[in-house]
């Protein structure tokens, strides 16, 4: 698997985006996450969108992370926000999600953040175990869904 940085508005990521939405719309029986992002969120050095190509040159994961700082939904000073983690069906289990996971909280250290943050809910439990596994604890509820029960958030000290 090759992993290339892209812009968040590339057509691949587009791709992947509307897959996770999908995902998500199955899981929680809505439209997806209302998080709203933009491209220039993933931009360096205020965060990037990574993708993972198979051999075929087909993308098959995303996932990035873009600046928070201290703000009414909750961030602190220094943190970087792990947003749209995704790992298509037909490819999970064979560790792109944690190898992409390294390389954001690579970057994001390189770039002077000090935390890496992320949102998930109860109805991901993969996700869930893939970030405990990785070091991440729970934390103060923080963006979008902070007021929502089946919210759970996670930081790691970078």
């Amino acid at each position: 698997m090759r992993i290339r940085r892209v812009s968040f508005d590339h057509p691949d990521a587009v791709k992947l985006n509307d897959l996770v939405q999908a995902e998500y719309a199955v899981r929680y029986g809505d439209d997806g996450d209302a998080t709203v992002l933009a491209a220039s969120d993933f931009q360096p050095p205020h965060g990037i969108y990574l993708i993972a190509y198979d051999e075929l040159g087909s993308p098959v994961a995303s996932g990035g992370w873009r600046s928070q700082d201290a703000n009414d939904e909750g961030n602190l000073d220094g943190d970087a926000e792990l947003k749209r983690m995704f790992v298509v069906e037909q490819v999970r289990g064979r560790g792109l999600a944690r190898r992409i996971l390294a390389a954001l909280e690579e970057d994001a250290r390189t770039a002077g953040r000090v935390r890496m943050v992320l949102e998930t809910g109860l109805k991901q439990p993969e996700a869930i175990a893939l970030y405990t596994s990785s070091g991440y604890e729970p934390c103060a509820k923080f963006g979008y869904y902070r007021h929502y029960d089946d919210s759970r958030c996670f930081a790691k000290g970078l």
